[in-house]
């Protein structure tokens, strides 16, 4: 299965990341320290900027990858998308191709999406927009799903960063505030659904 690494672009790689994301203790951000080193650390130009979000949720891992996985059918947690069709009619695998169709009122109507990683087992996801009409130019993302155990506790932290450029006329802070105000609304819902999932679960087992 392919992995996705550090994003390869142009020009000297970003720092590392100093301080959790918003949401993440101390513990679980030096507990995720090498996953992030090694899927959410990117190499970032002039004129590209990357953000990396977390999200927490009261559920084990397998049911917040059931909803992370679904690439033919990214709308069931992240907002906006209107549908969604993989190119080809195969399956779901790395490297084929889904074509978006956007709500309208954001400055996107389309966008074409590659599949760059799908690990099953690792629970990592990620895809490059590398087509459609919008403003988000050589966009690749990554999420990892991470199960956390503890005293008799099971919780999932998701990661997701991202690395794009920044449109002409626009600024670097402008574009991240908009990349990172969607991400987490999707991973808003991500979580409610996950920790219904889990919950219903844990009702039909009592």
């Amino acid at each position: 299965m392919e992995e996705a690494t550090a994003a390869q672009a142009s020009s000297e790689p970003s720092p590392p990341v100093q301080q959790p994301p918003v949401g993440l203790t101390p513990a679980e951000f030096a507990s995720l320290g090498p996953t992030i080193d090694a899927y959410h650390t990117y190499q970032v130009g002039p004129g590209r900027c990357s953000s990396l979000l977390s999200q927490r949720i009261r559920s084990p891992s397998s049911f917040v990858w059931s909803f992370v996985r679904r690439f033919d059918c990214p709308q069931i947690y992240k907002h906006f998308i209107r549908n969604c069709s993989i190119k080809g009619g195969g399956g779901v695998q790395v490297g084929c191709l889904r074509e978006l169709s956007v709500i309208s009122g954001l400055p996107a109507s389309t966008s074409t999406e590659r599949l760059d990683v799908l690990d099953e087992e690792k629970k990592i996801a990620g895809f490059t927009i590398i087509g459609g009409e919008h403003r988000l130019q050589n966009y690749r993302s990554v999420t990892t799903v991470n199960q956390f155990e503890e005293g008799g506790e099971i919780w999932t932290v998701v990661l997701e960063s991202y690395v794009v450029d920044v449109p002409e006329g626009n600024s670097e802070e402008d574009t991240r505030l908009f990349a990172d105000t969607v991400i987490k609304l999707n991973l808003q819902k991500l979580k409610s659904l996950a920790e219904a999932a889990a919950a219903a679960a844990e009702s039909e087992d009592s």
